[in-house]
């Protein structure tokens, strides 16, 4: 294969079990078709990229590639943990005849699509308008919890890469404290990620919370808890998901100040965009501006949830068009 001379990229969302691939043109706004594959079919990226390119490019390849993964990546390069794929930008750029391969951490790409997500892509949850040129902030509970944040200055952009999901889960009142020292006689160390904001952290959530309430529940897990709290039909899972939300909202804030996000705090990951009118009727915003003397501060920070299922393409399209090799 040689360097693809047509302006076409190609664009990918890499997760463990599904990946997405599109093309897209360098100076147009337009991305095509997403494409379904599933990961365990092929032994390897490399082998994925050739098949899709085969049905898709009409046989010249794109001329540069910018893969979003779910993983950490160092030096262009992410072993993936809930796969056997390795996906290294070096290897694939000569073996595929590509220009430049990037290779993005999933959140990295959200954070660039913050910038051109319309009204209709969002659900306000309170504050102001944001100040434009300021840091815009993505935190996503998920299977992990992914925080980003995309910094511009002097017409350049970068996003920031954050491991915060690992930082220590903080309490808001006593009753916090409770359940947080349950959850270090379990875990040891409480993280946002582990304690509260994840799918497991839900499920470790709604298990601490029914030991210092002394209530004997039925084992659930995150989707479960949720179902259970928006049906009515669990008043235990209803109390988990309301905590869960208020911590969203401390955790959310304590983010935004440590990065004057300014412009915007998003949400954004698997977990929130499935009880939207649940999450607004939370404490979630009023728990988001509890930082004291710099309450006013955060009044006027907009808080939105994402609701555009395909956004890390629109990111890794922003990506591409500001970053021409």
């Amino acid at each position: 294969m040689g360097i693809g001379k047509t302006g076409q990229i190609l664009l990918a969302d890499i997760g463990g079990t599904n990946a997405r691939f599109a093309l897209s043109q360098r100076d147009g706004d337009q991305t095509g078709p997403i494409d379904y594959v599933k990961v365990a079919d092929f032994p390897t990226v490399r082998e994925a990229i050739v098949d899709v390119l085969a049905r898709k490019s009409g046989g010249e390849p794109p001329r540069r590639a910018v893969l979003a993964v779910a993983g950490p990546v160092t030096n262009n390069r992410c072993v993936m943990t809930n796969s056997p794929w390795v996906i290294d930008g070096n290897e694939l750029q000569p073996a595929l005849g590509f220009g430049s391969v990037h290779v993005l951490n999933d959140f990295e790409v959200v954070a660039w699509s913050l910038p051109a997500l319309q009204p209709a892509d969002l659900i306000p949850l309170g504050g102001q308008d944001g100040l434009p040129g300021e840091p815009l902030l993505v935190v996503g509970p998920g299977t992990g919890f992914g925080v980003s944040c995309l910094v511009e200055r002097h017409g350049a952009r970068l996003a920031v890469v954050t491991e915060a999901g690992h930082a220590t889960l903080p309490a808001e009142n006593e009753r916090e404290e409770r359940v947080i020292a349950c959850l270090r006689r379990r875990l040891g160390h409480v993280s946002i990620e582990r304690g509260a904001l994840s799918g497991s952290g839900l499920q470790s959530l709604y298990e601490a919370l029914a030991e210092v309430d002394g209530a004997q529940v039925p084992q659930r897990d995150a989707a479960a808890i949720t179902k259970a709290a928006l049906d009515g039909s669990c008043a235990h899972s209803r109390a988990t998901l309301e905590m869960f939300c208020a911590t969203l909202g401390s955790v959310a804030g304590n983010l935004a100040v440590t990065f004057g996000a300014r412009g915007g705090v998003y949400i954004a990951g698997g977990i929130v965009p499935r009880f939207p009118e649940f999450l607004a009727a939370s404490a979630f915003r009023a728990r988001f501006e509890a930082k004291g003397r710099f309450q006013d501060y955060l009044r006027n920070i907009p808080t939105r949830l994402v609701t555009r299922p395909d956004a890390s393409f629109l990111g890794l399209k922003m990506f591409a068009d500001h970053n021409p090799d």
